[in-house]
């Protein structure tokens, strides 16, 4: 039984920083591509940052491109999202997704659509005022 676990969202102001984290329980993802999306009210889904656990190539949606850092850690399972420089408009659930036997790149080139992740975390919240 495979469950992503996210936690450490919260609310900062605008400049602050958080590092959620989401750990990985029932499998031992290798060949995987691991996510970060973000959906906010109204809005649809969409990716922030992929990281393949073979290697660790990445990959970043413009609009955390500089801001915001994915790693992991390998021996616990567990992929982290640094953000700082936090803004408004970063406000939304961030969730946590796994998409086993990915491409390496296709996972860093970002072009993984949310439908092709077959796991997924509940979310945390990330609210920036």
């Amino acid at each position: 039984h495979v469950q992503l676990v996210e936690s450490g969202g919260g609310s900062v102001q605008a400049g602050g920083s958080l590092r959620p984290s989401c750990a990985a329980s029932g499998y031992t993802f290798s060949s995987t591509c691991m996510g970060w999306f973000r959906q906010a009210p109204e809005k649809e889904r969409e990716k922030v940052a992929f990281i393949y656990t073979d290697g660790g190539d990445t990959y970043y949606a413009d609009a955390v491109k500089g801001r915001f850092t994915i790693s992991q850690d390998n021996a616990n399972n567990t992929v982290y999202l640094q953000m700082n420089s936090l803004k408004p408009e970063d406000t939304a659930m961030y969730y946590c997704a796994a998409n086993p036997a990915a491409l390496e790149s296709y996972c860093s080139g970002g072009f993984y659509r949310p439908t092709l992740f077959g796991y997924w975390g509940q979310g945390t919240q990330v609210t920036v005022s």
